[in-house]
């Protein structure tokens, strides 16, 4: 007995790193790839953060797919295929592998953007092409999307970024704006998927604001402003207004903010500068204004397009036009610095990078 015991224990410890014994286990990692129409698949070692492209991957997608959205479940996969006006649904298996299941349900013209609320309850399109939201509830047995009443609801702007509060009782999306012309935050009251515009929308911020990221304890919003090279920082209110910061913008020295990503203790953002290829990382106070970390900023391959961080927090994954790749870095989650643990090439710019919760 006690010889299998030591055989049980040495199996654990040689095949950790990989497959993980006990309560450790391998998660999942999938990245939209639009110019060849296929989603890539990565498992992650929840013990490094080393990724390893599963066998059969990639698989083939929608035409241009372009944003990515996982079920809390782990079940299901969507992905908005802004090519051809759709959404697909895959069935997640135990092994991480996609089966897409037929027929694709219609949407807006050139749907770019997914968020879905922490339940799992309800799917947002965001279709650039008809400025509007596409809305539907998700049957939590088998994935399958059916349209709210109303659905699409008009935006009057084409949307360029979105996302839920932790709550789901709101929905903000980022819009408008050309060089020297601000652009705005649309925020919306949220009832069974339906969308009502929250009193004194639409919010103005800095111009293009291509990123957006909320605390997650709901009461901090941020864009990235791709044009101004700056951050907007503003509390959210408990009707969903927004409230600009005094420090509001926060200007940066780093050029072609596009995407945000806030750590899952609230203590640290992240903005990806496409134009100066880095990360730069910002403490979060307690006002929710932002101090630049001494450590930041962290390099990356050329270009960096989208960011993304794994269900504990620790890894935090990267996707390069340039290369085209994608990076894994270590969280340290006393100061908030990134370390770079691996590049991972993929068939081209990653657009939506989701990590298994």
């Amino acid at each position: 007995m006690l010889k299998k015991a030591a055989a049980l224990f040495l199996v654990c410890a040689s095949m950790a790193t990989w497959i993980g014994c006990g309560s450790t286990s391998s998660k999942y990692l999938y990245a939209a790839i639009p110019a060849s129409n296929q989603i890539v698949i990565f498992r992650e070692d929840p013990n490094s953060g080393v990724l390893t492209q599963l066998a059969g991957s990639p698989v083939t997608a929608g035409q241009a797919v372009q944003a990515l959205a996982l079920h809390p479940s782990g079940k299901f996969l969507y992905a908005a295929n802004s090519g051809e006006g759709d959404v697909s649904q895959y069935n997640i298996s135990s092994s991480g592998t996609l089966t897409e299941v037929t027929p694709r349900t219609p949407v807006g013209v050139s749907p770019q953007l997914l968020a879905m609320d922490s339940a799992g309850a309800f799917l947002y399109v965001g279709n650039s092409g008809s400025f509007s939201i596409s809305v539907f509830s998700i049957s939590s047995s088998t994935g399958l999307l059916a349209p709210v009443p109303g659905s699409p609801f008009p935006m009057g702007v084409s949307p360029i970024n979105m996302a839920l509060s932790p709550s789901g009782g709101f929905l903000f999306v980022t819009g408008g704006g050309s060089l020297g012309t601000s652009g705005n935050v649309q925020a919306f009251s949220v009832s069974q998927g339906v969308p009502s515009l929250v009193l004194g929308s639409p919010f103005s911020t800095g111009t293009n604001p291509y990123g957006l990221a909320i605390a997650p304890g709901g009461s901090f919003l941020y864009t990235g402003n791709n044009f101004d090279n700056s951050i907007s920082e503003f509390t959210v209110n408990v009707d969903g207004s927004l409230t600009q910061l005094a420090s509001s913008p926060f200007g940066t020295q780093y050029s072609g903010p596009v995407a945000l990503q806030i750590d899952k203790s609230g203590k640290y953002l992240y903005v990806a500068n496409q134009a100066s290829t880095n990360l730069a990382g910002y403490s979060i106070g307690s006002d929710g204004s932002l101090i630049v970390l001494s450590t930041s900023p962290f390099g990356t391959a050329a270009n960096p397009s989208t960011i993304a961080i794994d269900s504990a927090g620790k890894y935090l994954f990267v996707g390069n036009q340039k290369g085209p790749v994608v990076q894994s870095f270590s969280v340290d989650s006393g100061s908030g610095t990134l370390t770079s643990i691996a590049s991972y090439g993929v068939p081209g710019t990653p657009t939506s990078i989701v990590a298994q919760p």
